[in-house]
């Protein structure tokens, strides 16, 4: 009966082999993770999240907010010509850090908008924004003090995002400060 009772967690080559079957799973989808999202020497990483939807189709371009008095305020953003810095998304999180041991950040920037305009100088509230790793000056580089430009000033299609890599001692809060629509 002694052995009978016994929880098999409680072996410590089973707990062993299991640890070493979780490492091995997690390494793997690092590695391929790491191997889709690879940005290749320049840095760049540009990808289209959504395509436009063609005029034809139903069903998907419902509108979702709609309101009886607008009391001049354009309450339809979803079917709205124009565009603002809301449509832009930043997301920003932390990375592996740099073998000295300095925080590692990796931040996107989107155009969230699914069709028809392409946002150009797209201006980001970014402090005094440095990096120890190399930023690709034409992703994003500080101008001045709290005013960083993206993309080199050229436009941002809809759905396409762009990425990049910095390292410091802390995140900066980088939030959009301007935008020039298409």
């Amino acid at each position: 009966m002694r052995g009978a009772l016994r929880s098999p967690v409680s072996d410590p080559r089973v707990f062993v082999v299991s640890c070493g079957l979780m490492f091995t799973f997690l390494c793997v989808t690092e590695f391929f993770e790491f191997k889709a999202t690879s940005t290749g020497d320049t840095g760049i990483n540009k990808q289209v999240i959504f395509k436009e939807i063609s005029s034809n189709s139903t069903g998907l371009n419902r509108k979702l907010l709609h309101s009886a008095s607008n009391n001049g305020v354009d309450m339809d953003r979803i079917s709205s010509s124009t565009c603002s810095k809301d449509d832009i998304a930043i997301f920003q999180g932390s990375t592996a850090p740099l073998p000295n041991g300095i925080p590692s950040y990796a931040v996107q920037i989107l155009n969230a908008r699914n069709s028809g305009c392409s946002i150009s100088h797209i201006h980001v509230k970014c402090g005094w924004f440095s990096s120890v790793r190399l930023v690709n000056p034409t992703i994003f580089r500080r101008i001045y003090y709290d005013d960083c430009l993206v993309n080199n000033g050229q436009p941002l299609g809809p759905g396409e995002t762009l990425s990049f890599q910095y390292a410091n001692s802390f995140p900066y809060a980088l939030s959009v400060s301007s935008v020039v629509c298409c």
